[in-house]
């Protein structure tokens, strides 16, 4: 996969009354509260509450664990909107995990290691564990026998949650779950770094510096490049607090954030609306609208209403290439989608 480099010998719903929703941390979120559990993890963060940081170079694992006996699938999603598939793969044997056991990829025994390469930046691991086994064709495949890990044909993080939303569509709703791990992938040379702490009075804030989210608020962030950067804070209820801080070389910048009001967000005006007719050969494709499912298409045709503006137009259909593009809508007219296979 484009993160991890191989060196040898040295080294994943719903009923037709819930849709699985897609998050942008989450990526996949089943609409229930199953009764089976799994938690993904980098070595470099145990805990699962932090965004730890790697240097190109630097080895890295990542471990698993369920609270049944389950089916693990992994993705690894990289920051240019490019997916890798990390579990199954041909190298780490099955992908079965027993209940209450912790599986470590690669494990100590492997003839292999994960190293990460590029691009630089933020990093999503998504676990998918399910009771039963996962048939990935349509999102998966190895394209020749000597191909250790599988190419991954949706090119988007919403793209891959649709599709995997295809794979577990037949499936109870408590018989899987998911959950995500996030890291950064620094330069292997980087400039000097200092190091972050954001305090708040409040649960649930997020931090955001220079525009990428470092995670929660009460926690020190360590690895940043300095240099003087806008900081947004955010928590449910309240007022984004902005400012800007600087970030020294071999110092740690202290930052407290007092919310004081909760605030009720006024209603948005509703846009304009626009008709746009999608016409594809392909019968019974699902059409995906901005993460949203809005229709299948029938005979032929499919009819939408959209606001003005940019939008995400995702099409999945069973033995075709997942479709995605966005357009720029700012009048009614149709758009022609011909998936490939």
């Amino acid at each position: 996969m484009k993160k991890l480099f191989l060196i040898p010998a040295a080294m994943l719903i719903s009923t037709a009354a819930a849709a699985p929703k897609i998050s942008a941390q989450s990526i996949i979120v089943n609409p229930t509260q199953p009764d089976l559990s799994v938690s993904v993890r980098v070595d470099k963060d145990t805990s699962g509450n932090q965004n730890p940081a790697y240097r190109v170079g630097d080895k890295i694992s990542i471990s698993t664990t369920v609270n049944r006996d389950a089916y693990v699938y992994l993705f690894n999603v990289n920051p240019d909107g490019t997916v890798d598939q990390i579990l199954p793969n041909r190298l780490s044997g099955e992908n079965f995990v027993k209940a209450n056991t912790t599986k470590v990829f690669p494990a100590p025994d492997d003839k292999f290691t994960y190293t990460v390469a590029g691009p630089i930046g933020q990093n999503k691991v998504l676990a998918l564990a399910s009771l039963t086994e996962l048939d990935l064709d349509d999102i998966s495949s190895f394209k020749s026998a000597q191909d250790q890990f599988a190419t991954v044909n949706a090119k988007s993080q919403a793209g891959l949650a649709q599709a995997l939303s295809i794979v577990v569509n037949p499936l109870p709703q408590n018989s899987w779950v998911s959950d995500t791990a996030f890291y950064t992938v620094a330069a292997r040379n980087p400039v000097s770094t200092g190091s972050l702490f954001v305090g708040t009075n409040v649960n649930n804030a997020t931090v955001i510096l220079n525009g990428q989210r470092l995670g929660g608020a009460n926690v020190t962030y360590s690895n940043l490049r300095a240099g003087t950067f806008p900081v947004r804070v955010q928590a449910p209820g309240y007022r984004d607090y902005t400012t800007t801080i600087a970030i020294r070389a071999g110092s740690t910048t202290n930052l407290n954030v007092e919310f004081a009001q909760a605030v009720t967000p006024a209603p948005a005006p509703a846009p304009a609306q626009y008709s746009i007719t999608l016409r594809s050969p392909v019968n019974g494709a699902r059409v995906f609208v901005d993460g949203d499912e809005v229709g299948t298409i029938r005979n032929g045709v499919l009819n939408i209403r959209v606001s003005r503006g940019t939008h995400e137009i995702v099409v999945v259909a069973s033995g075709y290439r997942t479709f995605s593009n966005t357009y720029n809508v700012t009048q009614n007219g149709q758009i022609t989608i011909t998936p490939t296979r």
